[in-house]
């Protein structure tokens, strides 16, 4: 009985030493931690699957209405649950000290179809290009978009209570596809999970997401008025019309520009954060508001409720959903190696040896983990500037030279094509930065680019890898204010994979000092 008194009173001692130096450590048991990841898992499978029939089918406007869900084996196939365990795997293989360039290696060989940042990057890392320039916006002009967004949740997933490590992570990440906005995405989205393994306050714990990126960047800009709205405002709505009122503009993703379309990082990710403000906690009504904010809306859900099913652990969830899971658990997500009942193994695996290399503790019981209060990156932003005039290939300011034959673009609009060397387009436009937009194909073929007389060192690439879906064909930001003159002269050389040399340009798009 002494012995035990002493060792009590030793232990009670060394927590209030520890805590006089702000050590304080925080504990959850090996049950309470598993549960919780499961719970993550799980809950981004059933967002996904409820928001999965309305993905951009509402844009600039709220769903309302009946939402009929897809049945869960939908999530077995979604792009933002298999491409995130694509990165989960090479920290498996490699261990966590795997770089940016590791990850990028294993993104450039995947085969699973992209889009927007993601197919830039793996465009730019067959190129040659390796990352993190793969995501940097000189050769991404989707270094804005919601990409690695929708794939940070496993890393938040993996660091309990431990924004810092999220962080990370989340550079060495997010670097591969996005940069600026876009990787503080992830980083804000990895935050709510962090913090949700110790927090019951929904907004408490976006507050904790917010306090992972700067202060200056939009992204916080755009996620602190929601909190301050959200406070004051009850109905969800009203909250809505405010951000599309304010935040809901000057999109410089070829697709979003003057259109509705709108894959913003930082727009998807206030929605994220209304699902979780104005659920306050509730199963259902979280889902409802992050997938009705529309847009992006099955990510959406994906995430925000996956940082609910962090907080309420996976025994929590409605009982008909579990048995779902339970039906899928070892069932492997499409073009992985992993299952739901893998990923949560691994992911224990990885979070153990987070909370390890942070300085806590890991037995067989329970795991202790030291208080980490978040950290933000030094700001970085990319000036793309404000979307300008939109140059379809039918506007007359365009002049076409040699063999260009009319067609259409693959949404049906006129665009001008050409194989043949040689065959010259020239466009006088007005801004700081000109971008012009292909359908990039197994077929495209190289041009030399000219502004004002000068040639880019980066040419105009039409080729693009299978399964890789994007319109970026070339882009130059930083001029001056004015008016500039682009030559494109179409080559005889092509990628060594290409089937042919063909140019195809629907429109170019001018982008203006904000």
């Amino acid at each position: 009985m002494a012995k035990h008194l002493f060792v009590g009173l030793l232990l009670v001692l060394v927590t209030v030493a520890a805590n006089a130096h702000g050590e304080t450590t925080r504990r959850l048991s090996r049950k309470q931690l598993r549960d919780k990841i499961r719970g993550a898992w799980a809950a981004q499978m059933i967002g996904v699957s409820y928001g999965a029939p309305t993905e951009f089918k509402s844009n600039g406007k709220i769903i309302e209405g009946e939402i009929k869900g897809d049945d869960l084996s939908n999530a077995i196939d979604q792009d933002d649950l298999y491409v995130e365990i694509t990165f989960a795997q090479v920290m498996d293989s490699l261990g966590l000290d795997a770089t940016t360039k590791n990850y990028g290696e294993a993104f450039k060989d995947s085969k699973y179809k992209l889009w927007h940042a993601n197919a830039a990057a793996r465009k730019n890392l067959n190129r040659g290009i390796e990352a993190p320039m793969s995501g940097h916006p000189i050769h991404n002009l989707h270094a804005d978009d919601i990409d690695f967004q929708i794939e940070a949740d496993f890393i938040g997933i993996m660091c309990p209570g431990l924004p810092q490590e999220s962080n990370l992570y989340c550079d060495r990440v997010g670097r591969v596809m996005n940069y600026g906005d876009g990787l503080y995405g992830g980083m804000f989205i990895a935050g709510m999970y962090s913090a949700g393994y110790f927090e019951t306050d929904p907004r408490k714990v976006v507050e904790a997401g917010l306090a992972c990126i700067p202060e200056q960047s939009p992204y916080a800009m755009i996620v602190s008025d929601l909190l301050a709205w959200s406070a004051e405002e009850p109905d969800w709505r009203k909250t809505w019309q405010k951000i599309q009122d304010k935040w809901d503009k000057h999109d410089v993703c070829p697709d979003g520009v003057h259109r509705p379309f709108n894959i913003d990082a930082k727009l998807n990710g206030a929605y994220v954060a209304m699902g979780l403000l104005y659920g306050k906690g509730e199963w259902q009504e979280t889902m409802e508001v992050a997938t009705r904010c529309g847009q992006d809306s099955d990510c959406n859900p994906a995430s925000a409720l996956g940082v609910l099913g962090v907080m309420l652990s996976f025994e929590k969830l409605p009982e008909k959903d579990k048995q779902e899971i339970a039906r899928l658990a070892d069932t492997n997500f499409s073009h992985t190696d992993y299952s739901f009942n893998e990923i949560v193994d691994s992911t224990e695996t990885r979070a153990l040896e987070v909370i390890r290399n942070a300085g806590g503790k890991v037995t067989g019981e329970a795991v202790e983990i030291p208080e980490q209060a978040p950290k933000a990156p030094e700001l970085e932003l990319w000036n793309f500037g404000k979307p300008g005039q939109v140059y379809r290939a039918d506007n007359p300011a365009w002049k076409w030279q040699g063999d260009w034959a009319d067609a259409k673009d693959r949404h049906q609009l006129p665009a001008k094509q050409t194989s043949v060397p040689g065959s010259e387009a020239t466009l006088k436009f007005k801004g700081t930065g000109i971008a012009l937009v292909s359908n990039l194909a197994q077929d495209g073929g190289k041009a030399d680019v000219y502004v004002d007389g000068v040639k880019s060192d980066l040419p105009a690439d039409a080729y693009i890898m299978p399964n890789t879906v994007d319109d970026d064909l070339w882009r130059m930001f930083g001029l001056e204010e004015g008016e500039h003159t682009l030559r494109l002269v179409l080559r005889e050389d092509a990628d060594p994979r290409s089937k042919g040399r063909r140019i195809l340009i629907n429109r170019a798009i001018s982008y203006h000092a904000e």
